[in-house]
């Protein structure tokens, strides 16, 4: 049978939207984008004339888009956290299949009835749990599964966000409220909790959570700062969370500015927006209550135990494992791991870029984007979920050890799961 680009819709021009219209680039004969919903005008006309979107598929909102009859195979939903469930609902009674951006939805009620929705409408949704496709995290699970280091007793799994990190995308950026947007554990972190799921094989039964805001609030901004970095701030020389020196100086993080192509002008504009967004001001004055510090203590069905810690005050991002087994250790940082046998001493590197070097070379999350994206489309392709390594039913399972963990957090309380 003759293979045929899928045709998908993409609501929200931003990050992950782009990555997508990126990949109908590079793979046309796999995935072609027909329509784009996105209220920024220019962001809008950039996304359309990039990826060849004809002019009469390029509207504001979702709303607008999903009121026309179905015309394409697929919905790619790259909305912020808050408009997930309700296009995707929508979707989904039109008769598209959808590649969702994690999270499912904002509340534990919402998951489930959209995961329900999903399995009644019978389409296919792929979640973007991109963790399971990494190399890294494909060995490591071969490593348990096929018992290297004997029965598995116990996991520390650590992620450091960064500092700058932490700065841009929950004191400034889009997840800076947890209500408005989705809890950090949540939004950062169901990558991390679906992994320890699924390597573990079977579902955590009770947790406990600790942690909060420790240092971006303003009783601990600086003598002589003001609102924004750029009002004359006396600190921002010294400043190790400066947007001037984030954004202008150091020219980071810029996917979130909508910049003219020709560098001459890139300096203004980046100015403008340090100027009126929520990107130049001072991190100790912004309206945000994600926590900077997180841990996380779980214990699994068969009694597997894991410590789970989300910090913001790291120089390094990569997700950090240890795993422990009856027969061996395997101690791994996203580049590579070391398995230890117990019985003979023997260490055994593994090194996780060379592992599948070609068919994941460049792709971001550590080689898993590349893959899901595939598998998403030959899952649409031949109708057959079961290609897909993140069924959406295993998806919800992360998102319920995540909203237990902020009601442990909160309440001050061991909560049980299941």
């Amino acid at each position: 049978m003759e293979k045929r680009a899928v045709t998908a819709v993409v609501l929200g021009a931003s990050g992950r939207g782009k990555l997508y219209g990126d990949y109908a680039l590079e793979h046309p004969e796999d995935l072609k984008i027909v329509g784009i919903a996105e209220l920024v005008d220019l962001r809008r006309t950039m996304y359309g004339d990039k990826y060849g979107v004809p002019v009469e598929n390029r509207v504001a909102t979702w709303q607008q888009m999903l009121d026309r009859p179905k015309f394409a195979d697929a919905v790619i939903i790259a909305t912020p956290d808050h408009l997930h469930y309700e296009p995707c609902m929508r979707a989904l009674d039109l008769g598209y299949d959808i590649l969702l951006e994690k999270p499912i939805a904002q509340t534990f009620d919402e998951c489930r009835r959209l995961v329900a929705h999903a399995r009644d409408k019978k389409k296919i949704v792929c979640l973007t749990h991109v963790l399971r496709y990494s190399p890294y995290f494909l060995k490591l699970k071969e490593m348990i599964d096929t018992k290297r280091i004997g029965d598995l007793v116990s996991i520390q799994h650590f992620e450091p966000v960064d500092h700058i990190h932490m700065s841009h995308s929950y004191v400034r950026g889009s997840w800076h409220d947890s209500v408005k947007s989705t809890p950090l554990v949540l939004a950062k972190s169901s990558h991390d909790l679906d992994i320890l799921y699924w390597m573990i094989g079977k579902p955590c039964r009770r947790i406990a959570a600790f942690g909060g805001l420790k240092h971006f609030k303003s009783e601990n901004a600086p003598k002589g700062s003001t609102e924004r970095c750029t009002d004359g701030c006396a600190a921002e020389a010294t400043c190790p969370f400066s947007a001037l020196k984030i954004y202008y100086r150091d020219r980071t993080w810029l996917y979130v500015f909508d910049l003219p192509e020709e560098e001459p002008e890139r300096g203004e504009a980046i100015l403008r927006y340090l100027r009126t967004t929520d990107y130049g001001r001072c991190v100790y004055r912004c309206s945000n209550d994600q926590p900077d510090h997180y841990v996380t203590s779980m214990e699994f069905e068969g009694g597997v135990t894991v410590n789970f810690s989300i910090e913001a005050f790291t120089s390094y991002m990569g997700r950090r494992t240890r795993i422990m087994g009856t027969r061996g250790d395997i101690v791994g940082d996203m580049e590579s791991f070391t398995l230890t046998d117990f019985a003979t001493g023997e260490k055994t590197v593994y090194d996780a870029n060379a592992i599948d070097a070609e068919n994941y070379k460049g792709a971001g999350h550590g080689g898993g984007d590349a893959g899901m994206i595939r598998d998403w489309i030959e899952a649409v392709r031949r109708q057959d979920a079961t290609i897909m390594s993140t069924p959406l039913d295993d998806s919800l399972e992360s998102h319920a050890i995540a909203f237990a963990a902020e009601r442990s957090r909160k309440e001050g309380r061991i909560v049980e799961l299941g």
